[in-house]
This record gives structure tokens, sequence and C-alpha cells, in this order.
């Protein structure tokens, strides 16, 4: 691939991992840049965006993930306290079809539209624009979901993760595993999946955005890949509830 090229430009806001002694080794490893003849140049840049106070960030540590009802039930009532606007995060299809059940008759009474991938017949990339253009709706879904939405404004001001986004553990995960520092590499594709999702929060300078997880059990040391300025708060889920209301209210801080 460099061959022909004059040069080659990778970007992405997860490559840094500000969690390791060098932010760029396992990007140069995973990529391959380890290995060229010449070390690549490496460049971070901060974010011009006011984090601090414009996003919020909890862990909602009394709900139990692995109970289908309390996860509806949290996820339900965060996006009724947003009033819409909320993206509810799965790492697996069963967990959110579970949870996609129990809480579209009770959010559409509210008037809050609900949808869902791989429960509507659409691809995501039309799920994604139809939730983009109804500012009050909500919106389910899993990695591709996770990885390809650009909603700035209104529409997306929740984000809430059913749980940690652990690797799976398929041959692939493993053999990199090996290579790439066992269980620290682990934590790495975790911090990038939450950053990555994070990131979907604020797109534009004006955005508000308030960042849930409802794992009690997630490590503090994921969230360190967050923005400066974020910091977590481990609450219950009525004082996440309330807070996440207070903050996207007009004039709420």
């Amino acid at each position: 691939m460099l061959s022909p090229a004059h040069g080659v430009l990778v970007t992405s806001a997860t490559l840094a991992d500000p969690a390791l002694d060098d932010p760029f080794a396992l990007a140069e490893m995973r990529t391959g840049a380890a290995r060229l003849p010449q070390a690549p140049k490496v460049l971070r840049l901060v974010s011009p965006f006011d984090y601090a106070n414009n996003a919020k960030a909890f862990v909602v540590n009394d709900v139990g993930k692995d109970d289908p009802r309390q996860v509806a039930a949290a996820m339900r009532e965060l996006f009724l306290a947003a009033g819409g606007g909320g993206l509810g995060l799965f790492t697996a299809i069963r967990r959110l079809k579970a949870v996609h059940e129990k809480i579209a008759a009770p959010l559409a009474d509210k008037g809050l539209a609900l949808y869902a991938q791989h429960v509507d017949p659409l691809e995501a990339g039309a799920l994604v624009d139809i939730f983009r253009a109804e500012e009050d709706a909500c919106l389910l879904g899993t990695d591709a979901v996770r990885d390809g939405v650009d909603v700035p404004g209104r529409s997306l001001r929740l984000l809430v993760f059913d749980r940690v986004p652990w690797p799976r553990p398929d041959i692939l995960h493993k053999a990199r595993r090996a290579r790439f520092g066992g269980k620290g590499y682990d934590d790495a594709v975790a911090r990038a999946r939450i950053s990555q999702a994070f990131g979907r929060l604020i797109r534009r300078a004006d955005d508000k955005g308030v960042f849930v997880m409802l794992d009690a059990a997630a490590p503090t040391r994921l969230f360190s890949s967050l923005p400066e300025g974020v910091t977590i708060e481990r609450v219950g889920l009525v004082e996440a509830i309330e807070a996440t209301a207070a903050f996207l209210s007009e004039g709420g801080t």
C-alpha cells in the first residue's frame, strides 16, 4: 500500500490511548506502522469543545445489568427524562430486542418514537437518518450504530450503554490479545469503544449531552480516554434520571 504513495495519513479520534505510556503504541502495532523502516510521525490535537460544561457522564450503580427488566426500566426512564433524543447501545442483539419489547409501547404512550436496529426492517444508515430528522425520537443499536452515527444537535442528547463493550473472545481477538498485551489489550479495546461512543454526543460547539453506563462493575480505568474536563460520577438510577432531566432542560447546568 505504501510503495506507490508519496505518504499515508491515518486519522481517527480514537487512535491515541492516553492510558498508555506511549499513547500511539497500540495504534502503531495494529496498523503495522511499528514495523516500517521509518517511525511514523504522530500528532494529537486537543478538541475545541467545552466538554466540562456541555457534557455529563454517569455510571449507574444500582441497576442489575443481567436483568432485562431493570435495564429496560432504566433506559425507559432516562429516555423520558431527556424528552427523547436518546441512543441506547447494546453489546448483544438478544438484549437489545428484549429491551425494545419492554419499552416501545411506554415510550409511544408519551409521544416518543422508538427505532431499533435488528428489529425495524431498515439498514442502520436509514435508521440513523430517521433518528437525526426526528428531534425527539430514540434509537437502539449495536456496534454499527455506535461507530457510525453523526447526529449533531438535540436529536442526540443522551447516550446509554447497557454494559461495558468488552471485545468478544473470538479466534481473531484471542490472537490479537496474545500479541498486543493480554488483559491490557482488552482494556484498550473497551476504552476506544467507549470513547468512540462518547464522541457521538458532542458534534459541535453548542451541543449538550449526557453519557450513562448501566454497568456498576465498569472499571474507572476504562474512562481515562474520555475528553479532558469530563468526570465520571457513580450514582444511583434516580439521581442519574434527575440529573439528566436538569442538565438537558433549558438553562440546565
